[in-house]
């Protein structure tokens, strides 16, 4: 074994230890694992208890782990081959062949935490449960089973393409499937069923999407820096600049899931669950120190040629980490403080009391806070202008009706995730469909017309290695990607956007997404998406695979807004209410009955399709008027290059037309008055015939 070999497996070492003794002493002081056993309650014994969050620990850090390795492979290293045949480097083929060995440990992983969690659940033994039939019967009606088994199998499938992938794009799609699979565990747990479990699911899903590659990507540039391979100063500084937005995100989002759980600060320390969240913050906040350092220090020191020094630092702050996730596991385990108060059956499906009467000015100001929504507008405006400032310093000018448009299209956001709306959203089916309007067919206009791929390809730098991919080549790619040409082909965006309303609405798919927080919020986004993608295609702002002629531009839009008038009609014409289980258990007392309300957010979606029909038809008529006028000062602009350049008249389609004329005159001249009469008496006769 070489000198650097060694060096990880002692750095692996030491943070597995870490790891293992805070793993230890949260459960010890949590009281999960000291807890009494009732007589005649089902106990799964002392194994689950321990067994349990070990392997709920040994699956956080292998999937960190191979999200690392991934990353490692898709965006530290460089890429070789150039444009023409972009392809994975040595070390970073090294780093996939790794990840797909991780990942085959993290699928094991998540199948042992699957075993003990069906133990826990029914109060079994080990040994029962995998003797007997509780396993298979039990998987699929727990959600934490279903969660574990989506996990097992998203492992297994990036542990088995891990193994021949050699291009830089296939490894990024591997990294997303891992990225998925970091989700349905931790959503499953005590966010789902916090009392501000839309918030607190939100919270949690950004936290883990923020903390895998942070602690994975340390430990892969670690590995990196401990075995002196090459390029350690850009791996480095590109794994630094991820850590930091990670950072800020799990700051952000441990702070509303803490704020979520413990409404009152005083259980910060009179809780066991707070204690814990408390150990948690502390060890956060000496991590940021570690990054500050690392910044500060380290950088400059691997950049003069140092690498001994991240190498030591890093294998600390490794260790801390993984002593933080041990921490984290044992925080999962211990339950948060009960509510003062016992939840009404509403507010246990909708995370808030049942609202008052609705009325337009509780629609205004009744405010609902949505993390999701709230996050991804302030990420696409802070984006957006940070483009446009840099094109101003640049001196390069960006129109400001594009800008306005963009934020205009952001503010439809918030107006209906933010406000009364998004509150009587879940127990109105009409002002779900004004919300589902607004995001499907007004707000994709606006950011549309926002032009935000022409932004990015103009404000992002090329990368700084010739023949790397940074932003802006990933973005060329994407956009000359043939997954593009057929998503964005006008008859595969049309279908998207059409199909998709009728196969959401009249399938149990409607009611599965409103029961569920994470199904709703996806349901909002595929809206937004599938009216962007069908908007981008039809007014062609921005580069697209396809661009459409203008007749044919309005053909589509003719041909496609008329369904959703018949979707409307079809709704306003049911004798069945839509999701009847969901509305009847949030049926409010002051409202009408389920169907008649039904029947309005028919006639909505009905009369909803003239708005963004007159917005496009403005749109798409003063953006042919523009291509006419510059095609025309085109024209001129060559015939006066002609004219200067003394070239020939046929070389410019205006000089050759302009000539042509003047030749038919000059021959009528020729000809005479005779000659010009038989020639008018033929070109009569033509006429007749």
């Amino acid at each position: 074994m070489s000198k650097g070999s060694l060096a990880v497996w002692r750095a692996g070492a030491a943070a597995l230890a870490a790891s293992a003794v805070l793993l230890v002493a949260g459960l010890v002081l949590g009281g999960s694992v000291t807890e009494k056993v009732i007589p005649g309650l089902g106990d799964a014994g002392a194994l689950t208890r321990w067994g349990l969050p070990v392997s709920r620990m040994a699956m956080d850090l292998l999937s960190a782990l191979t999200v690392g390795a991934l990353l490692a492979a898709a965006a530290f290293l460089p890429v070789e081959g150039g444009r023409a045949a972009p392809r994975l480097s040595k070390d970073a083929l090294g780093y996939l062949g790794a990840a797909s060995w991780i990942a085959a440990a993290w699928a094991a992983a998540a199948a042992a935490t699957l075993v003990f969690t069906v133990a826990d659940v029914l109060g079994q033994p080990v040994g029962d449960v995998l003797t007997g039939s509780e396993l298979s019967s039990y998987v699929g009606s727990l959600p934490q089973g279903t969660a574990l088994m989506i996990v097992v199998l998203l492992a297994v499938v990036v542990a088995l393409l891990a193994r021949t992938t050699t291009t830089p794009a296939a490894a990024f799609g591997l990294l997303a499937m891992a990225g998925i699979a970091l989700l349905p565990a931790p959503l499953t747990g005590h966010s789902a069923s916090a009392a501000n479990h839309s918030t607190a699911t939100t919270g949690v899903a950004l936290h883990v999407a923020a903390v895998a590659p942070w602690v994975g990507g340390l430990a892969i540039a670690c590995v990196h820096a401990l075995l002196r391979r090459d390029r350690l100063a850009l791996v480095t500084d590109r794994f630094s600049r991820m850590a930091l937005w990670c950072y800020v995100i799990v700051g952000a989002s441990g702070l509303v899931n803490v704020i979520a759980r413990l409404p009152d600060p005083r259980e910060m320390v009179e809780t066991d669950y707070g204690r814990l969240a408390l150990g948690k913050i502390i060890a956060f906040c000496l991590l940021g120190w570690f990054g500050w350092w690392h910044r500060t220090r380290t950088l400059p020191a691997v950049a003069g040629g140092r690498p001994g020094a991240f190498a030591r630092f890093a294998s600390v702050e490794a260790a801390v980490m993984a002593a933080t996730m041990g921490l984290a596991v044992a925080l999962a385990r211990t339950a948060p403080p009960p509510p003062a108060e016992p939840e009404s059956a509403v507010k246990s499906l909708l995370g808030y009391d049942m609202p008052p009467q609705v009325t337009p000015l509780r629609l205004l100001t009744l405010g609902q806070f949505d993390l999701f929504f709230a996050a991804l507008v302030a990420v696409l405006g802070a984006l957006y202008l940070a483009a446009v400032v840099r094109l101003r310093r640049r001196g390069d000018s960006w129109p400001l009706g594009r800008t306005a448009s963009w934020l205009i299209g952001l503010v439809t956001i918030l107006a209906v995730t933010q406000t009364g709306i998004a509150r009587y959203a879940p127990i109105l089916f009409s002002v779900h469909m004004a919300q589902h309007m607004v995001l499907n067919m007004l707000t994709p206009i606006f950011l549309v017309i926002g032009a935000p791929v022409t932004l990015a390809l103009r404000a992002l730098k090329p990368a700084r290695l010739r023949g790397d991919r940074g932003p802006r080549e990933w973005l060329t790619a994407v956009l000359h990607s043939r997954y593009l040409a057929v998503v964005a082909h006008p008859a595969v965006a049309t279908l998207v956007f059409v199909v998709s309303t009728f196969a959401l609405y009249f399938t149990p798919l409607f009611e599965a997404a409103m029961r569920n927080h994470l199904g709703h919020i996806a349901m909002m986004v595929h809206f937004l998406a599938s009216g962007s993608l069908f908007f981008w295609v039809l007014l062609g702002v921005d580069p697209a695979p396809r661009k459409l002629p203008y007749p044919a531009r309005l053909l589509l839009l003719f041909v496609t807004m008329p369904f959703h008038a018949f979707f409307g009609i079809a709704l306003m014409n049911m004798s069945q209410a839509l999701a009847r289980g969901w509305y009847t258990s949030v049926d409010p007392p002051w409202g009408t009955t389920i169907l008649h309300d039904q029947h309005t957010g028919g006639a909505i979606a009905w009369g909803f399709g003239e708005v963004p029909t007159f917005l496009v038809l403005i749109v798409l008529a003063f953006q042919w008027y523009v291509h006419d006028q510059r095609q025309a000062r085109r024209m001129d602009r060559k015939a006066d290059r002609a004219a200067k350049a003394g070239g020939r008249p046929e070389d410019d389609e205006l000089a050759a037309y302009n000539a042509r004329l003047a030749k038919l005159a000059e021959r009528d001249r020729a000809a005479g008055p005779q000659g010009a009469a038989e020639q008018q008496g033929a070109a009569e006769q033509q006429d007749r015939a």
